[in-house]
């Protein structure tokens, strides 16, 4: 129920930030049609994006992740810290989401960064956050320069290679795939703007 007390409702700021707190019965659902549509979003995503959205994520301030947490505790039924695909689907299922198991599963591979076969908080928190975080430019720069390892101003093939073998991404379908997207003149390498450009696109 909504809290009647003006100093204990939460704020119209936490209430954008946290859509699925809006509602006056959302606290006694698991999950949140919120959650099938950021992880489709995420799903369209291209590799890079995915794992600088990441980055940021690892850098969210707890009041930033406060309602995603409460939101990812209750989709890990079993408490064991990572929500499996058998989680996902009995979560997604609980919305009223007909969803196939086929779907489940992709929604996973994306979701699933470290290929570990299971959603951790991390991950979940890089699929989920509100892409406001997009609009702040010390998040955006800091997530460029963890690429850019020589600090040459610019995201080069290799380092880009580098960046998406550790998560199992590195094969030349990949690499290909976000340098034809994203590196808009051709030079091989992708500079701040073109990642900018990148991160704010469709958010």
């Amino acid at each position: 129920m909504l809290n009647r007390d003006p100093k204990r409702r939460i704020t119209a700021a936490q209430a954008l930030e946290h859509p699925w707190l809006k509602e006056g019965g959302a606290s006694d659902r698991p999950i949140d049609s919120a959650v099938l549509s950021r992880m489709k979003q995420f799903k369209a995503m291209n590799k890079l994006k995915q794992l600088a959205l990441k980055v940021i994520a690892e850098n969210l301030s707890p009041e930033e992740i406060k309602g995603l947490k409460q939101m990812f505790n209750n989709m890990d039924t079993d408490k064991s810290g990572t929500i499996t695909v058998e989680e996902l689907k009995i979560g997604l299922t609980k919305l009223g989401s007909k969803i196939t198991e086929a779907e489940v599963q992709k929604l996973m591979e994306a979701v699933d960064v470290d290929k570990s076969g299971s959603i951790d908080y991390t991950e979940f928190l890089t699929a989920m956050m509100n892409k406001h975080k997009l609009e702040k430019e010390e998040d955006l720069l800091h997530a460029f320069q963890h690429f850019d390892k020589d600090n040459s101003g610019y995201i080069s093939r290799e380092e880009l290679e580098q960046a998406m073998t550790e998560y199992g991404m590195g094969d030349e379908a990949n690499i290909k795939a976000v340098l034809d997207e994203v590196d808009k003149d051709r030079d091989g390498n992708i500079d701040y703007e073109e990642f900018v450009e990148m991160m704010r696109k469709g958010k």
